[in-house]
């Protein structure tokens, strides 16, 4: 392969790299674009699509059952996701911590929500 032959191969490359960020970017301004955002609280983070993508992806799943469930507690989330109660109760305690949900006691049990 001469120079000029690599070179033309290097522009395709970059090409359709520059198309598929293109066709990301996109992706992002039409889900940024979803109106009502969720709001956790007065001193809270909103759960957004920008905090779901800055998110560790095990705890994107995490806070993803939440928002969609409502008020689950770890039991409910590791039913979802597949894993241990246990890791769902780190995982939901570090979501806490964070300022994406909150976290309320029924009795014995501890409520998770957005």
């Amino acid at each position: 392969m001469d120079d000029e032959q690599f070179r033309e191969k290097v522009v395709r490359i970059l090409e359709s790299i520059d198309s598929k960020l293109g066709k990301l970017e996109d992706k992002l301004a039409n889900a940024k674009a979803i109106p009502g955002r969720v709001v956790t609280g007065e001193n809270k983070a909103p759960l957004d699509v920008d905090a779901l993508l800055s998110l560790p992806d095990h705890l994107r799943q995490t806070a993803m059952v939440v928002s969609t469930k409502g008020s689950v507690d770890a039991e409910d989330v590791a039913k979802e996701t597949g894993r241990t109660r246990a890791a769902e109760s780190d995982y939901l305690n570090q979501l806490v911590k964070m300022g994406y949900i909150s976290r309320k006691r029924v009795g014995r049990t501890v409520y998770f929500h957005v």
